[in-house]
């Protein structure tokens, strides 16, 4: 016998809905009352089914006036399968602020989807992916999914994808590929087997894994941190990486979204390259396409681009987005004396380094960038500088000048876009000279002693440090301390360990530590009720660090103003608790080094922010500003008083830096023309923004999860209590055992929750689909499907009110639709199903439907006077007996809704400006009864 999708047969002694995804022979079934964690598999063959109908509620079998709320939310809070046009926002773990929505509706309008989300830092790229991800899936449009990410970021991806839109994806890093792969077949690729993963782009990118890669690539895949595989600059892994997705976006099937916080970061070679992955002719769009006589192809790129600053979205559809305010402060310091003699030592020696043109041009350019490495180290810490001064440099063991280049700027410079597999945060070597023990290497051990010499309390960079460390705790912040090398931040932790005190959880995070474990040093130090994280690069890109800290402190200037912007969006973003964070731009007076760069590039690129409300960057290479700078620095003749380091050379530099400025101000506002178009303020986001709306009233809203848990709660006699902080708090030790069973925790004795984003750090994020509200909701609602259990949910109930005049009966009804493409006659429909409150005065005979917002008034209905039992049994009994006669209404109602939901498919097709969809929407009839409840008015 054929069983129709959605309809309700009998095996095994329960009750199942069949599901779309059964076979010929087998049929894949999901209990009456159960979730997508309980479908299972029915071998016809072997075992017996036959057709079932839902049985009304037994009227001895009767509740309070909590049970039609308790079952409705149940039924609600269980729905996967939503009956709106978007299919998946029944299974979303996440309520998605309505701007977050305006990448979907673009990704849809696109076949097949090429997307560059490139939003500020923290705004929620990951959850824009995941909705335009999840919709795919549910709509049948792509059967796998692959994201690639840097290494550090798989164990966050892994977990958002799977809390927030419900996809268990595989993490693929060259730890696990191996034990991964011993599950694969011959001939099989572990991208075979498994639909959805996270690959490690250190991973991926190798040639032999690349080319294995792209034979088996599933038909969607994310990009994140997209800058770093666009070709501009030189280096191996770059080319790798850029041959990997270029090797994959050649295939024009693919469905492709890149994300990145800084598509454009002054190369505007690597910026061609990046949009070259959407559609290969954007490499050749011209430089500036803020002009008017480019203004198609600039409306042609903003299709497949969408980038807004914070500022755009802050109020948006009426909704306000709570972002933290950032309080930004500048703290200086002064050499002590002993640091300003080896300062003049060091750059003395810098210079002579430097004008040395013995050897040809390579070994002029090895002693460069070794003379740049040991003024940057002398400006972080008096670790770094010894590290230095004892270290070759690397650019020393070069061939060619252009390797030697290569080199000294990924190892002195800040590139925003490393090699994935090197450290930047390595202190680079500063010895040239191979004799061990010539004049040359004696004169910088002489000055690596002496700087070790200075390390504690002849630091005054550090001393000062300690205090402002202390007023931020004070003050109730939680910092993390950006350094730039490795030998700094491991010297800062332990200086300020002796410092704080045991109190004081103080713990640094390098490129020492591999990229997977770094998360979890990370939670380590924030289980401390005060922390203080040191950290240096490593952490300024990807791993979010807003639900554990919320200042930031530039202990060391970053010489690319875009990685301060990176550092502060670890904390400064959507879902920081905190109200404010604070930002701390440290530098020394009379160390210019830190000064010149802070003029020119930090203050600068500071005033372009807070004036446009974006991060525009450097308009030219930085690498070339900072190099003019130094240059300046060290090969200006030099005159005037030894106490000052660079005497007259803000003059000397003023027409340069005023060059600078004036051209940044010009691309500035090239880039605030260009954005506004990107960030499609003008699409019609309210059609989608009715559907989630619809959807939430269907299938239960942030509100309705808390309402609906709560109530669970407290008729199984679980208080939970509110604290000062905004979570809810519960003990689950004494609760039934059936209560810890349904929640998932069974060890645990007191657990915080929160029911709306943020949720702050140990507490849990309840959301419709979180493991503790399903498990909740399916007791809730087995059980009262149960006539064995005791159940505070009821299918049915009788209770006195002032709140109806005349007998009002509540029904509470499921209906169950078939939704198919007409143009696609053989596809198996999709099954959706909604819960609906249909209510009515006066006997069925003669029943006076009243409108859902009465039914709605009607269900907060509270009892004013007791009624008997048998008296509950008697009318529950008339209507149960008379049903038959509202059977014609409910199918009409069930048609009229099949209508209007056709009709809402159409409208937002239109809304996306795709072609009218051929949809087709029927309802399975009869249409479920789980709940019957009469509402008596008060006296007799």
């Amino acid at each position: 016998m054929r069983f129709e999708i959605g309809s309700l047969v009998k095996a095994r002694e329960r009750e199942w809905v069949v599901l779309p995804e059964s076979k010929e022979d087998l049929l894949l079934v999901r209990p009456m009352g159960g979730t997508a964690a309980e479908i299972t598999g029915i071998y016809l063959p072997l075992e017996k089914v036959e057709p079932a109908q839902f049985q009304l509620p037994d009227p001895s079998q009767h509740g309070d006036y909590r049970s039609c709320r308790l079952l409705r939310d149940a039924m609600r809070l269980g729905f996967r399968s939503s009956t709106g046009p978007f299919r998946s926002f029944a299974r979303l773990g996440v309520e998605p602020r309505p701007y977050q929505l305006v990448p979907l509706l673009m990704a849809l309008k696109i076949n097949p989807v090429r997307l560059l989300i490139a939003d500020d830092v923290g705004v929620g790229k990951t959850i824009e992916a995941g909705l335009i991800v999840r919709e795919l899936l549910d709509r049948g449009m792509v059967q796998r999914l692959a994201v690639i990410c840097p290494p550090h970021l798989v164990d966050q991806w892994q977990e958002e994808l799977k809390e927030k839109f419900n996809i268990d994806a595989q993490p693929v890093t060259s730890g696990s590929a191996t034990r991964l792969e011993r599950n694969c077949g011959m001939g099989q690729t572990l991208f075979d087997i498994y639909p959805y993963v996270v690959v490690s782009l250190d991973f991926i990118k190798s040639d032999k894994r690349r080319d294995d890669f792209k034979r088996s690539c599933p038909e969607l895949v994310i990009i994140d941190e997209a800058h770093t595989c666009a070709f501009g600059t030189a280096g191996r892994g770059r080319q790798q990486r850029h041959q990997l997705v270029k090797g994959l976006a050649e295939n024009p099937d693919r469905h492709m979204i890149f994300l990145t916080a800084t598509p454009h970061s002054g190369n505007e070679n690597a910026f061609r390259s990046l949009i070259g992955f959407l559609r290969r002719d954007f490499e050749n769009l011209p430089d500036d396409l803020s002009d008017a006589d480019h203004e198609k192809e600039l409306r042609r790129l903003s299709r497949f681009l969408v980038q807004r600053r914070r500022r755009d979205i802050e109020t948006y559809l009426d909704t306000e987005t709570p972002f933290p305010s950032r309080e930004a402060k500048e703290e200086t310091y002064t050499l002590s004396p002993e640091y300003k003699t080896l300062f003049n030592r060091v750059l003395e020696y810098a210079r002579e380094s430097v004008v040395d043109k013995s050897g040809g041009r390579h070994r002029e350019r090895v002693r460069w960038w070794s003379a740049l490495a040991l003024l940057r180290a002398l400006a972080s810490s008096p670790a770094a500088a010894a590290a230095a001064l004892k270290t070759r440099a690397a650019p020393a063991d070069t061939l060619s000048i252009d390797e030697a280049d290569d080199i000294g700027q990924r190892t002195v410079l800040d590139l925003i876009q490393d090699e994935a597999g090197d450290s930047p945060d390595i202190t680079p070597g500063s010895q040239t000279d191979e004799e061990t023990e010539s004049p040359l290497r004696r004169r910088l051990l002489k000055m690596a002693r002496e700087a070790e010499a200075l390390k504690g309390e002849k630091d005054a960079k550090l001393q000062h440090s300690v205090e402002i460390v202390k007023n931020l705790l004070k003050d109730g912040f939680r910092p993390v301390i950006f350094c730039r090398f490795i030998h700094t931040a491991e010297y800062l932790a332990e200086e300020l360990k002796k410092k704080m005190g045991s109190e004081v959880m103080v713990s640094a995070v390098t490129g020492l530590i591999p990229s997977e474990e770094r998360e979890e040093r990370v939670k380590e130090v924030s289980e401390s009720k005060k922390a203080v994280l040191v950290a240096t690069d490593c952490l300024s890109e990807g791993i979010n660090l807003q639900d554990y800290f919320d200042a930031v402190f530039h202990y060391d200037l970053s010489w690319n103003p875009t990685r301060h912007e990176q550092r502060e969006g670890r904390v400064d973003r959507f879902g920081q608790d905190s109200p404010t964070v604070r930002v701390v731009t440290y530098y020394g007076i009379d160390n210019q080094i830190d000064g010149i760069v802070l003029d020119v590039l930090i203050r600068k690129h500071k005033t372009i922010r807070d004036s446009l409300k974006i991060s525009v960057p450097v308009p030219t290479d930085t690498n070339q500003v900072i190099e003019a700078i130094f240059e300046g620095l060290l090969l200006r003749e030099h005159t005037g008083s030894a106490d000052r380091y660079l005497p007259g050379f803000e003059e000397f530099f003023k027409p340069q830096k005023d060059q600078l400025h004036k051209e940044w101000e010009v691309f500035s506002q090239k880039e605030d023309r260009s954005r506004r178009l990107f960030t499609h303020s003008s699409i019609k986001v309210d059609e989608v923004a009715r559907e989630l709306e619809a959807v939430r009233s269907a299938v239960g809203s942030g509100a309705d999860v808390e309402s609906f848990f709560k109530t669970a709660m407290a008729v199984h006699h679980v208080p939970m209590n509110d604290s000062k902080s905004g979570y809810m708090e519960f003990s689950i030790g004494d609760a039934p055992e059936s209560i810890k069973e349904a929640v998932g925790r069974l060890e645990e004795k007191s657990i915080k929750v929160r029911f709306q984003m943020p949720a702050g750090e140990d507490v849990l994020y309840l959301h419709r689909t979180h493991p503790m509200v399903e498990g909740m909701a399916r007791y809730v609602m087995d059980s009262a499907l149960d006539p064995l259990t005791q159940s505070p949910a009821k299918r049915c109930g009788v209770i006195r009110t002032d709140a109806v005049d005349r007998r009002t009966t509540l029904l509470l009804i499921r209906f169950r639709f078939h939704i198919s493409d007409a143009a696609k006659p053989d596809a198996a429909p999709l099954l959706a199903e909604e819960c609906q409150l249909l209510a009515f005065e006066g006997a069925p005979h003669s029943a006076k439907w009243l409108d859902k917002d009465a039914a709605e008034r009607i269900l907060k209905a509270v009892p004013k006077q007791n009624i008997g039992m048998e008296e509950a049994r008697y009318f529950l009994s008339k209507v149960i007996n008379d049903f038959d006669v509202l059977v014609p209404h409910l199918e009409e109602t069930a048609r009229q809704r099949a209508e209007a939901l056709m009709q809402d498919h159409m409208r937002v097709s239109a809304a996306l400006g795709t072609k009218q969809q051929t949809v087709k929407v029927e309802p399975l009839l009869p249409a479920d009864v789980p709940g019957i409840y009469i509402y008596l008015p008060t006296g007799n």
